[in-house]
């Protein structure tokens, strides 16, 4: 009988090879070669915004930040939303292996569709995801206006 080579192992040994030079290759980028300049660079996050009669919703899925990295300010119409974290560091003692974990930062503006009551909005966090309710401003319909006689 005689003894086949196994394709997949093959394969197997390129891809640990490949991810070894990405992981080599990326230790390198943070210590200042050239394309160091991504490590910290805002990231944008994804958001749903929803439209109910008096209210719009925004919820933004913002894993790993905590209540107090996360800053939400509105004005007449536009929110902004930016979360930073410091790099968390475990190990003391031991050689990382892997390290993933660092500073992060995250920042959107969205335009609303209408004026805002900037008084009004609450946000609320829960494992991870931001939930911002801001209130729309109440604008009459219209106004009468009177004619002076001239």
């Amino acid at each position: 009988m005689s003894s086949q080579n196994n394709p997949f192992e093959e394969l197997e040994r390129l891809f640990e090879r490949m991810s070894r030079q990405f992981e080599e290759a990326s230790r390198s980028w943070r210590g200042g070669a050239p394309f160091a300049s991504w490590e910290g660079a805002d990231e944008s996050m994804a958001l749903d915004l929803v439209e109910h009669d008096d209210e719009y919703v925004v919820t933004v899925d913002l894993p790993g930040f905590e209540r107090e990295d996360v800053d939400v300010r509105v004005t007449e119409s536009t929110l902004k939303i930016a979360a930073e974290r410091e790099q968390a560091v475990d190990e003391e003692d031991g050689e990382f292996i892997r390290h993933e974990r660092g500073h992060r930062r995250a920042s959107r503006s969205v335009r609303l569709p209408d004026e805002v009551d900037a008084n009004a909005v609450s946000a609320k966090m829960r494992n991870g995801v931001l939930t911002v309710t801001v209130p729309r401003m109440e604008v009459e319909d219209s106004t009468r206006i009177e004619i002076e006689e001239a």
